[in-house]
């Protein structure tokens, strides 16, 4: 909770891990198919970990997409046991994250995609008290992008709408157009996200445990 009094909840904003729909830039050098594996697996990892952090019954996910055939949609179901699941809205990415703040309601919020499965239970419910001091908490990711954004009233999501997304600007922009509505913004860790093989390689080995890691080692371990 914050000094509001109100409960934290819990939003992811993730599309459904069919293969050609996700993580695109990686599955032109992994394949589609298996870039859809790592997407869900990283998808199951972030739903377990939000729910830990602020209970299902405080947590939304706005989907794209459907879970029917899609990767491991079963599993991704069964995790978000309990969530409010919503449709995304809007045409740009900008435009889908404040809709989906805007159906969450009132009172703060912390917003995840599906791209850093190293994050935590305690991480975000630290990302949630940087609200105490702040009206928004913005953590930033180093492909210049950012992975999680709090805000004490999920309102002040509309200025995502004119900000160019998937970007190496994007975290930049981002907190000038929190702070250009009047915002004060404090700054979550760095966190890297998931584009490339790079990249995966990397993230599986921060975070061994994880869904995502495990996901990995049986695609290396594949032949392709």
């Amino acid at each position: 909770m914050t000094g509001s009094g109100v409960a934290t909840r819990g939003l992811v904003v993730a599309k459904a891990p069919v293969p050609g729909r996700v993580k695109t830039r990686l599955g032109r050098t992994l394949g589609m198919e298996e870039a859809a594996v790592l997407a869900s697996a990283a998808l199951l990892d972030t739903l377990v970990a939000v729910t830990e952090a602020f209970g299902a019954a405080q947590c939304t996910w706005a989907l794209d997409g459907d879970l029917e055939g899609s990767v491991g949609g079963a599993s991704l179901a069964a995790a978000a046991r309990g969530w409010s699941v919503v449709p995304q809205r809007g045409e740009g990415l900008g435009e889908r994250l404040a809709a989906a703040h805007a159906d969450v309601g009132d009172g703060p919020v912390v917003q995840v995609g599906m791209d850093t499965p190293q994050l935590s239970a305690p991480l975000l419910r630290d990302v949630a008290a940087g609200l105490e001091d702040a009206d928004a908490v913005l953590g930033p990711a180093t492909d210049g992008g950012w992975w999680v954004l709090a805000l004490r009233d999920p309102a002040a999501a509309a200025g995502l709408a004119g900000v160019p997304m998937s970007t190496p600007q994007t975290g930049v922009a981002t907190a000038a157009a929190l702070r250009g509505s009047g915002l004060s913004v404090a700054l979550a860790p760095v966190l890297g996200d998931v584009d490339t093989e790079d990249d995966a390689a990397e993230l599986a080995a921060v975070a061994p445990g994880t869904a995502f890691a495990a996901a990995w080692a049986r695609l290396e371990g594949s032949p392709r």
